[in-house]
């Protein structure tokens, strides 16, 4: 079996370049990452992803986009359906819970089935941070909600739903995006609540999802327990707070190191993730200076780093069936409620 490296890619174009295709096939990346600038067409994304695979001799290997819905969704109309916000799940939850998840559940296993026609293995979703008063909007309403019941119901409904799909869900950002004064992607944020109050709220929804395939980190400063290091590369955070606290034992993938909250060089934030104990980085923005970079910084996928990514795999079973007529009638009535969410904005 072809050895991979512990970091997902991803490329800069619609097509990959035949050095982009040189570079997957000798660094052999865990896994790609595509954005809107990688999108135009179904057939399109097939193609790419499928010459992805190609390049790095595997199958079996994780293919992940960011399809929250909202502000949050790669594939747009109107080639794909547009979906709703988080908040917009949140408020059918507040008027009657049980219909609110029945509606996660189905709008995330049809968003799962379209993406997994396309050839992907991963949606990003769900969001698990939860916002406060006074906090960046970069969160906003792509949270479910502001408190842990609602945010942890909704987020299983949709790792079910993404699961009966054909796809892996990604619980993110641990340990929580929701207070951050700052976006994670121009500046570092920074958390400064006590240990004992996150327990309670902030890591509450990541705790009662810990047994979710895949999770990622959240470039955030919490000074409760690392005052110097952003959770992404701090050991502190990923071993006693991910592992420990929150008790995750699924794949760890750092959030993107092309945002501005990692201070360093893109090797440094690369080492320094690995170090810290995340099995896997993210490298997004498609630059290969900074893509041979993060190649040369990280090890081969291998003990329980490897242990983890073949037991997220083995999570992915084919798509279920599932009443695709009842899915579109929630989706339209979720996004009822997007529009409401927009009015009131």
């Amino acid at each position: 079996m072809t050895l991979l490296s512990a970091f997902i890619s991803g490329c800069a174009g619609e097509v990959l370049t035949d050095e982009e295709w040189r570079f997957f096939q000798d660094h052999r990346p865990a896994g790609l990452i595509l954005f809107q600038r990688n999108i135009t067409s179904p057939q399109q994304v097939k193609a790419l992803i499928a010459k992805f695979r190609d390049a790095v001799g595997r199958d079996d290997i994780l293919v992940l986009v960011d399809q929250e819905g909202g502000r949050v969704q790669r594939l747009k109309p109107p080639q794909w359906r547009q979906l709703p916000a988080g908040a917009a799940f949140g408020l059918r939850y507040a008027a009657d819970p049980d219909a609110g998840v029945a509606a996660a559940k189905a709008v995330s296993q049809l968003a799962a089935r379209d993406l997994a026609e396309l050839g992907f293995t991963v949606n990003c979703v769900p969001v698990l941070d939860m916002p406060v008063a006074g906090a960046h909007p970069v969160i906003g309403d792509r949270a479910y909600g502001e408190d842990v019941e609602r945010v942890a119901a909704l987020g299983r409904a949709v790792c079910e739903g993404t699961m009966a799909g054909g796809l892996l869900p990604v619980i993110k950002h641990i340990p929580g995006h929701g207070r951050a004064t700052q976006d994670s992607h121009l500046a570092l944020p920074v958390v400064e609540e006590g240990l004992e109050v996150l327990k309670r709220t902030d890591l509450a929804p990541f705790r009662a999802l810990s047994d979710m395939p895949i999770g990622m980190t959240g470039h955030v400063l919490v000074t409760a327990v690392d005052p110097s290091e952003p959770a992404s590369t701090s050991r502190p955070v990923v071993q006693e707070i991910i592992r420990g606290e929150i008790g995750f034992d699924g794949l760890l993938l750092c959030d993107d190191l092309s945002m501005k909250a990692l201070r360093g060089s893109t090797a440094s934030k690369a080492e320094r993730a690995i170090a810290a104990g995340c099995d896997l980085v993210l490298h997004c923005n498609g630059n290969m200076e900074e893509m041979r970079d993060v190649a040369r910084s990280v090890p081969e996928l291998e003990g329980e780093a490897e242990r983890r990514y073949l037991k997220a795999l083995a999570r992915r079973k084919a798509a279920a069936a599932f009443d695709a007529t009842a899915a579109l009638s929630a989706l339209d009535e979720i996004a009822a409620l997007s529009g409401t969410l927009t009015a009131s904005a």
